[in-house]
């Protein structure tokens, strides 16, 4: 039987249970992992997952079940477990199963790469990254390398008549080399992810790049508590958008424990900011055909010229704010639907990243950031960072141990991209420029 056909089958037996709506998502895979640390392999892993789930409706009191065993002779069984929970439960007025159209070809996404990389590629690939790593200069150990290739498939079928399915794959490596020796020593990473193998970033190159920052973060230094501007590098940066999509989910909008509420149409970042949503890039990371709910998706503007022009809705934060869907709603076997960006960016600037920092006399480039300082309510901002000091608009001397703070709401309108946006991990960001944070240091 296909995933549909199950799906079918379970949507019949919570008929036959009593439920008078239901919903039903199945999602498998399978993944390939290697994981190598200095020259040897040390584990190779397989796994194979294939977990269905049921949402059924009594009313308007809902309640949810999910096996990791795909056997249509308990489908009954788990239908009358499922409408029993759902008699017991309060009631929730907001919560539906809308209707859908039927979905869209999602071959058109090219999400799924036909070739599975066999364990002496995905060795490969981890063995290049760390033997380059090992081979810079000043490179002591290695906290390893590894390299993974998966694939997952959707489905999900609905009592009003939507049944759509889509397949992705990914392919990914990273390598974490370490610099100096004993209390000295310093680690750094990298990695890389793709849809499509024929889209990974080189391995050797990604062991290059991390060596070279691991040794340049040798003898860091805690620097003085100062108010100044602060430069987060890509793969932090994204990190900001985050923040933001965090603060307009429409779940948090609608209890009202979001400090931009009251945003919408108003400027929440500087004019010329757009930030985007588009689950339909062709291979992107987190692309999808439709979303939890089987609802169309589209590309959105989430942030326009700077003002603020959705939320991220899936159909009960929606009736709840008295709005539309926006195709929005993400879920597991396990839970309900919620809402949730897909491939996420902001749009590039017009400055490099070297001519965003050429004017900064004193600033703070950020490498890594550590903790989940953030308030959602107030949007108060304060995380652990390490990086470098920006000296008379160059790179400087590296530092750590220090806390840089503000508060979102001034960050977001103080904030500059520059012109480096690549489009790597599903959220994506190039070089930001914040202006006026607290660094907090010796």
């Amino acid at each position: 039987m296909s995933n549909l056909d199950h799906l079918a089958g379970l949507l019949a037996a919570a008929r036959r249970a009593g439920a008078d709506q239901a919903d039903a998502l199945l999602a498998s895979g399978t993944s390939v992992s290697v994981g190598r640390r200095m020259g040897k392999i040390e584990e190779i892993e397989r796994a194979e997952t294939n977990n269905i789930g049921l949402r059924v409706f009594v009313g308007k009191r809902s309640a949810i079940v999910s096996t990791g065993a795909v056997d249509p002779a308990s489908f009954d069984r788990l239908a009358e477990q499922a409408v029993a929970m759902a008699n017991v439960v309060p009631e929730d007025q907001f919560a539906d199963i809308p209707d859908a159209p039927p979905p869209e070809d999602a071959g058109v996404l090219d999400m799924d790469d036909p070739v599975e990389p066999g364990t002496d590629i995905l060795m490969a690939r981890a063995a290049a990254a760390e033997e380059a790593a090992l081979a810079f200069p000043g490179i002591t150990n290695s906290g390893g390398s590894g390299a993974s290739w998966s694939r997952s498939h959707v489905a999900l079928a609905t009592s009003r008549g939507f049944a759509g399915a889509y397949s992705r794959s990914g392919h990914s490596v990273s390598v974490s080399p370490i610099a100096g020796e004993g209390i000295a020593m310093q680690r750094d990473y990298e990695y890389a992810s793709a849809v499509h193998g024929n889209d990974l970033d080189d391995p050797a190159m990604l062991g290059r790049i991390a060596a070279e920052r691991a040794v340049s973060r040798l003898n860091p230094a805690r620097p003085a508590t100062a108010k100044l501007p602060v430069v987060y590098h890509p793969r932090v940066a994204g990190s900001l958008l985050g923040h933001f999509t965090g603060a307009i989910n429409g779940s948090g909008i609608a209890r009202g424990t979001s400090f931009l509420k009251d945003a919408m149409g108003k400027p929440v970042f500087a004019s010329g900011i757009s930030i985007i949503d588009d689950p339909k890039r062709v291979r992107g990371m987190r692309s999808r055909a439709f979303d939890g709910e089987g609802q169309r998706v589209e590309r959105h503007a989430l942030i326009e010229d700077g003002v603020l022009t959705t939320w991220l809705l899936d159909s009960r934060s929606a009736a709840q704010l008295g709005l539309k869907t926006t195709g929005h709603a993400s879920r597991g076997t396990s839970g309900p639907p919620s809402p949730a960006a897909s491939n996420l960016y902001i749009e590039p600037g017009a400055l490099s990243a070297e001519a965003l920092i050429a004017d900064i006399k004193l600033g703070l480039y950020v490498l890594e950031l550590i903790g989940m300082g953030v308030n959602g309510i107030t949007g108060d901002y304060s995380r652990g960072a390490a990086g470098f000091m920006i000296r008379d608009g160059k790179i400087a001397e590296p530092v750590a141990e220090i806390t840089i703070a503000g508060n979102l709401r001034e960050m977001f309108m103080h904030l500059t991209p520059a012109n480096d946006l690549e489009f790597k991990r599903g959220t994506d960001a190039p070089t930001l420029r914040v202006e006026g944070m607290t660094m907090a240091g010796g």
